[in-house]
């Protein structure tokens, strides 16, 4: 440009030359031929035309050099992007697992005795409620030996009131006649004594026969002595006794009535608690031994989710920790419970914790033994500073740093360094670089320069994105 420059300076001294020698040849000889004339007034015209080129030439490069200059400034460049607000909320790190469902109480029904089934329907899916007679066990052996227990029972109960009514008191009769017999003797051995000694005081006869007199006296004070002590006897201990041992004999039989009876009533299979039947392992005509397996009631109004997590992570658990179920057959569905139990064991195999969640699941749509994505959060953090997570652009080899475009008053995206903390599905906490509020890119900030005019894309009702 600067050599256009001085050739646009030099011309206009070359032509004022020409001119001058043109003005002094015609001045100084005017007998010079019209051909001369011609040839200076050609090289005129040259030199003017080379003039006008010259000036076209330079404006062409000054108008480059200054559209240049001055393009970015008169038309930026506006790149359209969506947005979102920096937040201050809670979040929590999310740890997840498959787990399994299981109805939180169920009994298996099983028969206290052995016998075959009737009456037993297929039960399987069906509801039942607590107390319904589901089957009964063929009895008939019971029941046989139940009529003999009664038949039992009452000849004890004859035999008490035999005892009671007729032998007793007729041994009390006799003991009392007896008695009474022994006392007549005594008293008549010693009126024979007493006279026979009154005789032999006066001579009229002899010692034998006083001597006999006395011996028949004391057997029969001996024979009274005997009867009172028997009588004594046989009612301190013998009716007594007797008496007892039938009673004794009659609770028995009783007894062994209810027993046979209770193993009847034991016979009757009835549900335990009110819920579906989800399993059953025999069915009406088969033969059932005592303590085995019939059916599997389960109560389904409220599941427990069994998941197993990695010993790492169970540390960072605690019992009412918030969880969110995803049931596999349910597509779209999300339930919300708690952690319920964390096992203070762990299987050494895959060293893993098995971890409870319950929840209730009145309308039943839950099935046991079905899969559902169990998700805990972990590590809470409140009144966090927190982001979608696709506003941050993560520094290769570090998750820890990264950068998000912030978009100031003007419409302006700035590059701003932070550092992350808790990171979920959807959202990342900052802990540094950002202070709450600000507006950050969150669609096209991948390779958005720094210092990049924005535009802001709304979506159809007008919010900012």
């Amino acid at each position: 440009m600067e050599e256009s420059k001085e050739n646009f300076e030099e011309t206009p001294d070359a032509s004022e030359e020409l001119e001058a020698e043109n003005s002094e040849s015609l001045t100084d000889d005017n007998s010079e031929t019209a051909p001369n004339g011609k040839r200076r007034f050609a090289a005129f015209l040259a030199v003017i035309f080379v003039i006008v080129i010259g000036i076209f030439v330079w404006r062409y490069f000054f108008s480059a050099s200054t559209t240049n200059d001055t393009t970015p400034t008169e038309n930026p460049i506006v790149v359209s992007v969506r947005t979102s607000e920096a937040k201050k909320q809670t979040i929590a790190s999310e740890v997840s697992a498959i787990g399994t469902i299981f109805p939180a109480r169920q009994a298996v029904v099983s028969s206290n005795a052995s016998g075959q089934i009737k009456g037993l329907r297929i039960l399987k899916d069906n509801l039942v409620r607590k107390g319904d007679l589901l089957a009964t066990i063929n009895t008939s052996d019971l029941e046989a030996q139940k009529r003999e227990a009664e038949a039992l029972l009452r000849e004890s109960r004859l035999n008490v009131q035999t005892l009671t009514k007729s032998t007793i008191p007729q041994a009390d009769i006799q003991a009392a006649k007896d008695l009474r017999d022994a006392r007549a003797s005594v008293d008549n051995a010693r009126n024979l004594y007493e006279r026979r000694k009154a005789l032999y005081d006066k001579g009229g006869i002899a010692l034998k026969d006083l001597e006999t007199a006395q011996l028949s006296l004391t057997q029969a004070e001996n024979s009274l002595k005997y009867l009172e002590n028997s009588k004594n006897l046989r009612t301190k201990t013998s009716n007594p006794l007797d008496l007892q041992t039938a009673q004794a004999r009659v609770q028995q039989a009783e007894q062994r009535i209810q027993t046979l009876q209770t193993q009847i009533n034991l016979a009757e299979i009835r549900a335990p608690v009110s819920g579906f039947v989800i399993e059953q392992t025999q069915f009406d005509g088969e033969y059932a031994t005592a303590g085995g397996k019939i059916l599997t009631i389960a109560d389904t109004s409220e599941v427990i989710v069994k998941a197993s997590f990695s010993d790492t992570v169970i540390p960072n658990l605690k019992e009412g920790d918030a969880v969110a179920i995803y049931p596999s057959d349910l597509s779209g569905e999300r339930m919300s419970g708690k952690v319920s139990l964390i096992s203070r064991s762990t299987d050494p195999a895959n060293r893993a914790t098995e971890v409870w969640v319950n929840l209730g699941n009145g309308a039943g749509r839950l099935r046991t033994g079905g899969a559902a994505n169990v998700v805990i959060s972990e590590n809470t953090q409140t009144n966090a500073i927190v982001v979608p997570n696709a506003a941050v652009v993560l520094d290769a080899g570090n998750e820890k740093t990264g950068v998000v475009m912030v978009v100031d008053k003007l419409n302006i995206a700035r590059e701003t360094k932070v550092e992350i903390g808790v990171r979920t599905n959807d959202s990342t906490q900052i802990v540094s670089g950002l202070s709450g509020g600000e507006t950050v890119v969150t669609e096209g900030n991948y390779g958005l320069p720094d210092g990049t005019q924005v535009e802001i894309k709304n979506d159809p009702t007008g919010a900012t994105q």
